[in-house]
């Protein structure tokens, strides 16, 4: 039997700040599920963690923006939308730039080639994971630089992991 898990790394994956708003809160996080499903309408797919608030925010809204990344982006655009939660800190307040979209939903202009925003028209299950099925009401090409792909993203951005201690041979007594 094939060990599948580790080949999923081989389907080609981008990386992205999905953010939503509700009343006025806004927040976003890091996903690397978005695709153009339809082209008559218009339509893209979402996957987001059942965990994430902004997943909780689209579920009750039924809106957000996408804001695809490009090869530029540090990590602590990584940092700052993927290894903390909206709901314990506010992620826009010490942003360094930002701009809201027709539907009311900042997007991230900067290490960013295009964004879009989506008006959710379906959702399926996935266990861990909600699919967002939705109509694109807004599309902009900001950027000619390259989308960020999580190929890339391992192999130039994230952080090599610390080298494992080594064990004490002394014993202790």
């Amino acid at each position: 039997m094939i060990n599948i898990e580790n080949k999923l790394s081989c389907i080609g994956y981008g990386l992205y700040v999905l953010t939503a708003r509700e009343g006025e809160k806004d927040n976003g996080c890091i996903v690397n599920v978005v695709a153009q499903v339809a082209d008559n309408p218009l339509r893209m797919l979402i996957t987001v963690n059942k965990k994430n608030y902004t997943h909780d925010m689209i579920m009750n809204t039924r809106k957000f923006n996408v804001s695809a990344l490009t090869e530029e982006t540090p990590m602590k655009v990584f940092s700052h939308f993927g290894f903390q939660s909206g709901r314990d800190v506010n992620k826009f307040q010490n942003c360094e730039t930002e701009k809201r979209s027709q539907n009311g939903i900042l997007y991230i202009p900067k290490f960013t080639n295009a964004y879009f925003s989506g008006e959710v028209i379906d959702t399926m299950d996935l266990g861990s994971h909600t699919l967002f099925i939705a109509e694109i009401t807004e599309a902009k090409v900001l950027d000619d630089k390259p989308s960020l792909t999580y190929s890339f993203y391992h192999k130039n951005i994230k952080p090599a992991p610390a080298p494992a201690k080594e064990a004490s041979s002394e014993k202790k007594v």
